[in-house]
């Protein structure tokens, strides 16, 4: 399981790592039932707090993402794809309508906003 973090976003760690979770079972690279690492282990992995894996975990399960097993650890719960979906649909509508603010406070019009979007696009799928 690779999970990426980048230090330098705004984002808080727990709350990347709980996104890249969530897009692992999208993706299907995660499957129900599957065991995640565990806490100690991928806080050494990606050399943060157990605290912050702790967080993370206790939020996906919180969410329905994850489950636990008292003494044999975390694993994946059988999740609905439209659930992901959703959740991932309301957090960019956030997201957006912050953009969104920023353009008008700086005077950047809507066609300028949409050329932006498509040059953000192009390069995001040229991998």
């Amino acid at each position: 399981m690779k999970i990426i973090i980048l230090n330098s976003s705004d984002v808080p760690i727990y709350e990347q790592i709980e996104n890249e979770i969530k897009r692992l079972i999208a993706v299907g690279e995660l499957r129900p039932d599957d065991a995640l690492p565990g806490m100690r282990s991928l806080a050494k992995d990606l050399k943060v707090s157990v605290i912050t894996t702790k967080r993370a975990y206790n939020d996906l399960e919180k969410d329905g993402f994850i489950y636990t097993v008292s003494g044999r650890g975390s694993f994946v719960s059988k999740v609905n794809h439209e659930d992901i979906k959703a959740d991932s649909v309301q957090k960019i509508r956030e997201l957006l309508a912050d953009i969104l603010k920023i353009c008008k406070t700086s005077g950047i019009n809507r066609e300028e906003v949409f050329n932006l979007f498509k040059e953000v696009e192009d390069e995001s799928f040229r991998d």
